[in-house]
């Protein structure tokens, strides 16, 4: 096997998880990272650490060696993609992309560890950030980060806007409340916790208002609050059907390019299963569409009754 194909082979089983070898490879790497992080979280707790504290940095050695040959195997392979195929300019751009940037934050805190002095209780919280390796295996976690990235200016949009009615909520609560109230506010910057509370509906009841005038304005501050907090909501749920249609877009597309020649080889089965799994649709998803497209009438027949058009 040369270079090139096992280039090829590591970025198919890597980035798309082809093949049966590719989703085993996900599966133990998912099982790893959940396994890294119940290991973090239990290591924080003094008893388990005074027992099993070997058996950790055992488990820790042994992960840490795994997730650094994955990235540095991904790297390698990156050139496959066309987004990345100018060499080692392609895999710097690569580098520098979130997902490759997760995995080296990942491992980065035990190399931290061996060549610099640095507050273990720090460590362990960078090393928590293995979490954030499994939106890498996880469809539902790119496409919420496809639709977040989307939607990003939207949603900051909607930020903003609830930014500013928390400074509106809590001037408005400070010159109704100043004086019945002076502890609890005593100042604007004071007050923004009620107003932030109370927007997000979430009201931990530690600091109400107490005048007539107070609990009205915390009334209307209530109510704006639901539909500001559902604002995002719905903006992320549209994001989710539109990203959900373009991909079964681009899936048909493909469809339609492999069916050019009237039929379906067996190559062309694997590169629809492979783009399948790169857009994140699932089997049946996939089937039903590719199903939709080879029993579809042709061009020369009638939608309706199926007989031919003169």
């Amino acid at each position: 096997m040369n270079t090139r194909t096992l280039r090829q082979l590591t970025y198919q089983r890597l980035e798309i998880g082809a093949g049966r070898t590719g989703r085993l490879l996900n599966a133990a790497l998912m099982l790893l990272i959940a396994l890294n992080v119940a290991g973090v979280i239990l290591e924080s707790v003094p008893a388990p650490q005074r027992t099993y504290g070997l058996w950790f940095r055992l488990f820790e050695i042994v992960s840490v060696a795994v997730f650094s040959v994955e990235y540095l195997a991904r790297v390698w392979a990156c050139t496959e993609s066309e987004r990345f195929a100018s060499g080692w300019q392609g895999r710097l751009r690569y580098m520098l992309t979130p997902m490759a940037l997760v995995d080296l934050f990942a491992i980065l805190p035990f190399y931290l560890g061996v060549f610099i002095n640095v507050d273990t209780r720090f460590l362990r919280a960078l090393r928590l950030m293995r979490v954030f390796k499994l939106a890498r295996h996880s469809t539902a976690m790119d496409l919420l980060l496809t639709v977040i990235r989307n939607e990003a200016a939207i949603v900051a949009s909607s930020l903003f806007i609830m930014l500013i009615i928390i400074i509106m909520a809590a001037s408005g609560i400070y010159l109704i409340e100043r004086e019945a109230q002076p502890d609890a506010f005593q100042s604007i910057p004071q007050a923004m916790w009620w107003a932030a509370v109370t927007l997000t509906t979430v009201g931990y009841g530690d600091v109400i208002p107490l005048t007539v005038l107070g609990k009205v304005f915390g009334l209307v501050i209530t109510v704006a609050g639901v539909g500001m907090v559902a604002l995002p909501a719905g903006i992320l749920a549209s994001g989710f059907s539109q990203e959900l249609l373009k991909r079964r877009t681009e899936y048909q597309l493909k469809v339609k390019e492999s069916l050019a020649d009237d039929s379906l080889s067996r190559s062309d089965l694997r590169e629809l299963r492979s783009k399948a799994l790169e857009l994140g649709l699932s089997q049946e998803d996939a089937r039903m569409l590719l199903q939709s497209e080879t029993t579809r009438p042709s061009a020369a027949t009638c939608p309706h009754c199926g007989k031919e058009i003169s």
